[in-house]
């Protein structure tokens, strides 16, 4: 696999086009295209503080970050905020994660996203069904108002790829 450093620029970041990729055809196209962009005024985010207690390399090491692949997502019955999720974590067996996260996004906008979990938690009852795992995302403030927004990646990053 021999590829300059734009290819494997390209390969990695596939939304990311570099300053010599495609023609100048191609570039006159997308010119044509109308991108919109969310406009965040980050002057009015509040970010949590980090935590002061450091964690052991050794903690750190032991908890398995995954791409996760959505198949079906729904609405959990009797509940306001839960999702559930069933995903491809690579391992051939389904894996479900529940998340609390109804108030932010609708369950059809989910299907065939790539996500990021944590695989290796003890397995938690919510709403009598059992969540195998942890859904990654990032929480800020805006206008006293909490956002929220999961962790998505690629999805040319296959189900069960390890993060490090």
């Amino acid at each position: 696999m021999n590829m300059n450093r734009y290819e494997l620029w390209e390969k990695l970041f596939p939304t990311l086009k570099s300053l010599n990729s495609g023609s100048k055809k191609e570039a006159k196209a997308s010119e044509k295209e109308e991108i919109v962009e969310e406009v965040i005024d980050f002057s009015k985010v509040v970010i949590e503080p980090m935590y002061e207690e450091n964690v052991d390399f050794e903690t750190f090491v032991k908890s398995d970050f995954r791409a996760v692949k959505v198949k079906a997502c729904e609405a959990v019955p009797k509940s306001k905020k839960l999702l559930k999720f069933t995903l491809d974590d690579g391992t051939g067996t389904d894996r479900t994660i529940l998340s609390g996260i109804h108030a932010f996004y609708e369950p059809e906008e989910l299907v065939g996203k790539t996500l990021i979990a944590i695989t290796n938690l003890p397995p938690r009852a919510m709403m009598g069904i059992e969540s195998c795992g942890m859904l990654l995302s990032a929480i800020h403030t805006e206008e006293e108002e909490e956002k929220l927004n999961l962790i998505m990646v690629s999805n040319r990053i296959p189900a069960g790829a390890k993060l490090h």
